[in-house]
């Protein structure tokens, strides 16, 4: 019960952590991420000269959506590791079989998390953007921290439980 418990608290932690970065980039300050949502995809503070530049997207309407799908993403991995972490909650007692098909919400949760901070700003920002290239505006280390954080979460979630005695 105890490997139960442990996997329950760290979706909460989880379900914590993303509510609170989408709450704080809307509607608690809106403004700071954007303008680095804005500076990333602009790339005007990459290298000067930088042969990478030219993939820069200077519209501010699809900075805005960028912004949207990041935040909506965000509350998306909250939400399903609340309900993912209400399931295992809820089938906690019981068999094996039925605790594996309670953790589906959560292994999504951690996928979706992945694929934003993984794919969104590492693939996407750190490479196709040249967010790398920026002294101001690289969140490729708070990314690669978020990453291993639930990519750790995940390989312990997936690990198979035994029926309670």
């Amino acid at each position: 019960m105890v490997t139960r418990y442990a996997k329950i608290v760290m979706c909460l932690c989880l379900a914590a952590f993303a509510g609170l970065v989408a709450f704080d980039n809307w509607p608690a300050d809106y403004g700071s991420n954007y303008e680095f949502v804005r500076h990333v995809l602009s790339m005007d503070t990459i290298f000067p000269g930088s042969k990478l530049a030219d993939r820069a997207i200077l519209d501010p309407l699809l900075w805005r959506i960028a912004y949207g799908l990041i935040i909506a993403a965000e509350y998306a991995t909250a939400g399903f590791f609340l309900v993912g972490s209400f399931r295992l909650w809820r089938d906690r007692r019981g068999t094996a079989e039925q605790f594996q098909r309670a953790k589906s919400c959560a292994i999504i949760a951690a996928t979706l998390a992945f694929v934003l901070w993984f794919f969104g700003f590492m693939v996407v920002g750190g490479e196709w953007f040249a967010m790398w290239q920026s002294p101001t505006w690289n969140g490729q280390e708070g990314a690669f921290r978020f990453v291993i954080v639930i990519l750790g979460v995940l390989i312990f979630l997936h690990q198979r439980d035994e029926s309670p005695q």
